[in-house]
């Protein structure tokens, strides 16, 4: 499938600079990208999974550091598309295999040492009122739903002692999210690994829905002059052994 108004992006986070693929259509590499591939753990043929996968950026990152095979999955069928076509460039596509479907579904029988789980974890209204998720692909009414759907579904998927990497933020349900994550991992095989702030970008911070979720005390900012932050962390969860 060849996608239309194909546009270079430059990743020049870890492991890069290389160039990718991106589209109108296709989740493009973002600051949580970038954060989650500083905190990233993968050892030297470490098979890897990539939930949500979009342009492919950090299936690459993982490939890079070193993983024997990386599967990604994908629910918008034009980033599958663009990322094979990205891994074909990138002279990566035996490791690196992508599939449709979405979460886990396209990955039965797969396991994992490491998985990447950087899904849409923001709430529908938000999203709505932004151009982050083309096609419409956002986390659910709280943000939470979808993260935690992934969560619920990940042990399957995981070997003795796998790595799990998760964003959450306050521009979520982040304790529905972490709530999900310690009643899988247990809180003493949870590690934050990083903390950034990011600014709210003025159309978003100036509309009635985020007043309204802040108000419901779903979502969380802090004030700074006249803009509002939002949080991100993201954690090294790890399975147990046995």
């Amino acid at each position: 499938m060849e996608e239309r108004g194909l546009q270079q992006f430059v990743w020049t986070g870890r492991e890069g600079p290389f160039e990718l693929l991106v589209s109108e259509q296709v989740f493009a590499p973002t600051h949580t990208s970038r954060e989650m591939a500083e905190g990233l753990q993968v050892n030297p043929g470490d098979v890897v999974i990539d939930v949500g996968s979009g342009s492919g950026v950090l299936s690459f990152v993982a490939a890079r550091l070193g993983a024997a095979k990386v599967y990604g999955s994908e629910v918008n069928r034009r980033a599958v598309a663009l990322a094979r076509r990205n891994a074909e460039r990138l002279g990566l596509a035996e490791r690196v295999e992508f599939r449709e479907g979405s979460l886990f579904e396209p990955l039965a029988g797969i396991r994992a040492n490491v998985v990447i789980g950087d899904v849409s974890g923001i709430p529908d209204e938000i999203a709505a009122v932004s151009d982050w998720f083309p096609g419409g692909f956002s986390g659910g009414p709280t943000g939470a739903e979808v993260p935690v759907a992934m969560l619920e579904s990940a042990r399957d998927h995981m070997f003795p002692g796998a790595r799990f990497y998760l964003p959450t933020a306050s521009i979520q349900d982040e304790g529905a999210v972490l709530k999900a994550a310690r009643r899988l991992f247990g809180e003493s095989r949870m590690k934050e690994l990083r903390e950034r702030l990011f600014p709210l970008p003025g159309k978003i911070a100036e509309s009635s829905v985020v007043r309204k979720l802040m108000d419901t005390g779903m979502v969380a900012f802090i004030r700074k002059g006249s803009r509002l932050l939002w949080k991100l962390r993201v954690w090294e969860c790890t399975a147990p052994q046995a």
